[in-house]
Parts: C-alpha cells; structure tokens; sequence
C-alpha cells in the first residue's frame, strides 16, 4: 500500500421514499494484496425483483472478477469494462428467463496497492473525485439530459429538475451494448475523496455542497450526513439512496 496515505472508507444504503430497495453497493479489500480496494455502486430498475435482480448480478460479477483479479499481472481498467460487459450479459439472461426486464446502472473503481486508480461508469450512478472540497473530476452520465447539457440547450441545474431527468441513454441489461466510460488516475494523494453514489444521492446536491461534506466529515459522517438531507430534501418522494465514500488521509 503506498506509504502517504492511510483509507478510511464507509458505505451507505437506505431504501428512501420506495416500497423496495433496488441499490446495492460493495466494497471489498482483494484477499491477496493489501490496499487494493473495490467499490461498487448498481442502481437497479425493472419492478421489484427486476431491479433488485439486476442490481445482485453486478454485485456478484464484481465479487466474482475481483477474486480472480491479480494486481501483478491484469489491468484494471480492462477488468472494470468486462465487469461491465459480464453483468449486461448475465442480466440480459435473466430477463430471458423471467417475465421482468431487468436493467442497472454501475459505477465502479478500483484502487490498486500503488495508488493508482481506475474507474468505469455506465447509467447515471456517478463518481466523484475531490481534492479538499475541490471537485477535481466526475463522470457525465448516460442520459437524456446530459445530452441537452452537452449540447448547451440547458445548465446542469436544469438538467436536475427537468422533467426527463430519468431517462437513461444507456445502461446495463437494455437491448443494445451498454456504453461504458472509463477514467485513470495515476497516483491518489492524501486530502483526496472517492465517491460512488446512485441518483438517490446525487440528485439533491451541487457539486460544492458534495465537496463541503466529504471535505469537512469523516467518511461515516459523510454518508450519514448525505443520505439522512437527501431524504430530507426528497420530501417523501424519495429514491433508494446508496453510496461508498473512500478518504485518504495523511499518515501521522
């Protein structure tokens, strides 16, 4: 594990304003090499057990490449879109076999013991990359409004009230490939925060109120803090909220 910088980690889950919980989240050490960590975020949609179906696929896939993961010798970044393309794949199988249509947002990374970082996306579960309470980078999301965004035809504050906001350009378990963006960060620094979270979470916050929590809170806090004034925010129409937040703090 790199020497600068200790993780303290912690993931948060709660099934909001909804009769059911469709979010998983994981996070998991590799059993092998110490300070190579694994997080995973999955927003499932499809009914009820379609949703929650969809969602458990990611979660086992990732279990499951993860245990065959060696640091040494594969990459990561590869290792994350076959995540990706493997859980599209076993959804697409369950939806065949049963009368639901399951389908799941991911948004993953993993670190490695030398700090490097990797992450892919797919749907609009994001990740954050802070420094302090400076946004350093986050994934643009697979949907309808980001689309208007890019094109300049509305601010990212409209997009978060617009009335298509949860329309999804692409995500996994849906008929066509499910696109898949990926991001490297070659060395993560002390004062750095890592956060993955669904749209339960992000839906009701900028990206500076996101930067003030994680920056001023120890992890717990801050997933505490976050989903406890998203449900507030929510005003009983609330989604499943879910999110694992990973700081690297400073030796001594």
């Amino acid at each position: 594990m790199s020497k600068g910088y200790r993780i303290n980690a912690s993931t948060g889950i709660h099934k909001g304003d909804r009769d059911y919980q469709q979010d998983q989240v994981l996070l998991l050490s590799h059993a092998r090499v110490s300070g190579c960590v694994l997080a995973v975020v999955a927003d499932g949609m499809g009914g009820r057990s379609g949703g929650r179906k969809a969602s458990d696929q990611v979660m086992m896939t990732a279990r499951q490449l993860f245990e065959r993961y060696s640091p040494d010798t594969d990459d990561a970044t590869s290792t994350l879109v076959q995540l990706v393309q493997e859980a599209h794949t076993v959804i697409r199988l369950t939806a065949i076999s049963a009368e639901q249509d399951p389908h799941s947002t991911i948004a993953a990374f993993l670190i490695n013991a030398g700090g490097d970082c990797h992450w892919a996306h797919s749907g609009d579960s994001r990740i954050y990359h802070y420094h302090g309470n400076k946004l350093i980078k986050r994934t643009l999301d697979h949907s309808f409004v980001q689309t208007l965004v890019d094109r300049g035809e509305i601010t990212e504050e409209q997009a978060n009230v617009h009335p298509k906001s949860n329309i999804l350009m692409g995500c996994l378990g849906s008929d066509s490939e499910p696109p898949v963006a990926t991001h490297f960060i070659p060395r993560m620094r002390p004062g750095d925060t890592l956060m993955a979270c669904s749209d339960g979470v992000w839906h009701y916050f900028t990206s500076a109120e996101i930067g003030e929590v994680l920056s001023s809170l120890s992890a717990r806090e801050a997933t505490e803090f976050l989903i406890e004034k998203a449900r507030l925010r929510g005003q009983g129409g609330g989604d499943n909220l879910s999110l694992v937040v990973l700081k690297f703090e400073p030796l001594g």
